[in-house]
């Protein structure tokens, strides 16, 4: 009996000291695979930090882009507007001597005309054709004239907005990501003084050399997932524009079924200060690290590079009106800069193609009376996307840079006196792309 107890008693003994020499080493085991777990959940978050970090530049680098594409957009919209379509023209204004003939040689003059309807369908087109000229010499259709003088002052107003949403919509309802609002709106004063000189009845040469003043406001908001912090930045810039020298020809006359038919060869030289090679700064929220854009130091006032352009337009006569319709292809050539990054820390030289540009459009001009006419017209200019080949690379497109700019126009003419011409036109803006409206005053004298 005691050998029993005995036995069992050591055999119990032997069971617990078994038990636990072995439970320490499956604390160890669990202890050591806490302790990798850990370490890869800081690895990941370390990877994660990293991510978060390169996609903040990214998008911050994305947007500088968009911003720096709608400011060039802005500028050739603007520079778009200010060149309307071109206009027919009038028979030119009898000679004073026939103007102040007396009745017996206007009777002549009604003979020779063949019947006396037509005489006094010419009396008509007389007494219009001053304020027809005065509206179509806007447009370089008139020959008649040897020299003109205008002092013109433009305004144009554009303004975008552009909503970004970055994330996912859940349940065909709710928006789970960062909105981020941009806006881009610049304000343009433009002063042209033109020059036109009629070389023959069937050639006149002009020449505009525009003064641009530009102011540009740049705001942001909603980065980092914060739609409370926006920022806001404005630049300006002044200076001479792009100087442009051009030529109208009159291939044919305007007969009974035939209208006169003009051809227009043009150029444009860089004259004004290039997008290229400015210095961009980095704007910052205090309130949001994540609200940071990069804005231009200072606006340009042109395209930096030579442009060559090709027009034709047909002028039809139907009293007591005119109507007209023109078309053309304006080509921008390639050209080298120091600089075509937006980044100031960096440096990168290269080439730039500006996409070549398509303009069409039609209208028609009545004449009110002796001093007065009113033109109304449509015109659209269409740009096809430009390319950056910066040194030893690939060219490349940028995107974005396309556009459709379409204005319809309203225009009214008034002869001060023989020699002075009031010109007013509003321009209303049909597409994103163009202004949202321009405002011209023209004041014409001719010698």
């Amino acid at each position: 009996m005691h050998s029993n107890l005995l036995a069992a008693a050591i055999a119990c003994g032997l069971l617990a000291s078994l038990s636990a020499h072995a439970a320490p080493p499956q604390d160890d085991d669990s202890q050591g695979n806490t302790d990798r777990d850990a370490a890869k959940v800081r690895a990941l978050e370390r990877n994660l930090q990293v991510l978060k970090a390169s996609y903040a530049e990214e998008v911050r680098r994305l947007r500088e882009l968009d911003m720096q594409v709608q400011a060039m957009q802005a500028q050739l919209a603007g520079r778009s507007a200010a060149a309307t379509l071109p206009v027919p023209s009038t028979p030119p204004a009898p000679p004073p001597a026939a103007a102040n003939a007396s009745p017996p040689a206007a009777e002549a003059a009604s003979v020779r005309a063949g019947t006396q309807a037509e005489a006094a369908q010419a009396a008509r087109r007389d007494a219009q054709s001053r304020s027809l000229e005065d509206a179509l010499q806007q447009q370089n259709s008139t020959f008649n004239r040897r020299l003109t003088i205008e002092n013109g002052l433009t305004y144009s107003r554009y303004d975008r907005k552009e909503l970004t949403l970055n994330g996912f919509l859940a349940l065909d309802a709710i928006f789970l990501g960062n909105i981020s609002i941009d806006r881009v709106a610049s304000d343009s004063l433009t002063y042209d003084f033109v020059t036109r000189y009629g070389v023959s009845p069937r050639l006149t040469l002009n020449l505009d050399v525009p003064y641009l003043a530009r102011r540009t406001v740049y705001q942001k908001g909603g980065a980092g997932g914060s739609a409370a912090a926006i920022g806001e930045e404005s630049t300006h810039g002044t200076g001479i524009g792009d100087v442009n020298f051009a030529a109208n020809y009159k291939l044919f006359g305007e007969t009974g079924r035939r209208p006169d038919t003009l051809l227009t060869l043009g150029v444009t030289a860089p004259t004004g200060r290039a997008p290229y090679g400015i210095d961009w700064t980095t704007v910052s929220h205090a309130d949001d690290p994540y609200l940071q854009f990069a804005v231009p130091r200072r606006q340009p006032t042109g395209n930096g590079v030579w442009q060559g352009s090709l027009g034709l337009t047909a002028v039809k006569t139907i009293d007591p009106a005119i109507v007209f319709a023109n078309l053309g292809y304006i080509h921008s050539f390639e050209r080298g800069f120091g600089d075509i990054d937006t980044d100031p820390q960096t440096r990168t030289p290269g080439r730039v193609k500006l996409g070549d540009a398509y303009y069409f459009g039609a209208g028609v001009a009545f004449a009110f009376n002796e001093r007065a006419s009113l033109s109304l017209s449509f015109s659209d200019r269409i740009n096809g996307k430009a390319s950056l080949q910066p040194t030893g690379q690939r060219s490349t497109k940028v995107i974005g840079s396309d556009a459709n700019a379409a204005t319809l126009n309203l225009g009214v003419t008034y002869a001060l006196d023989r020699h002075t011409t009031l010109v007013t036109q509003l321009g209303v803006g049909l597409t994103a792309d163009a202004p949202d409206f321009t405002l011209t005053f023209k004041i014409p004298y001719t010698l």
